[in-house]
């Protein structure tokens, strides 16, 4: 166990980044859902505007890296390919 101030602060702070970050992977995860969700209804519209709301959502996590940036890259390039072929 901790003996330093210093020591106990950080586990403090791990404590308290550790969920926040797995509130916000949950929260891209919920997003990723949706557009999926959207593509699998067949309606282009529907999800063009999920993917439009998840982009920034999902490159904020990138940018605060609780997802690595290549990974969100991937599965945005992907999301936008697969609505692309959806069927006007």
């Amino acid at each position: 166990m901790a003996t330093h101030a210093a020591a106990k602060k950080s586990i403090r702070q791990t404590k308290r980044r550790t969920r926040a970050n797995g509130i916000r992977r949950n929260r891209v995860r919920l997003f990723i859902k949706k557009v999926e969700a959207a593509i699998a209804s067949g309606d282009k519209e529907l999800a063009a505007a999920a993917f439009r709301k998840a982009q920034p959502e999902m490159m904020r996590a990138a940018r605060n890296k609780i997802f690595h940036r290549n990974q969100i890259a991937r599965k945005l390039s992907r999301l936008s390919a697969r609505i692309k072929a959806i069927a006007a």
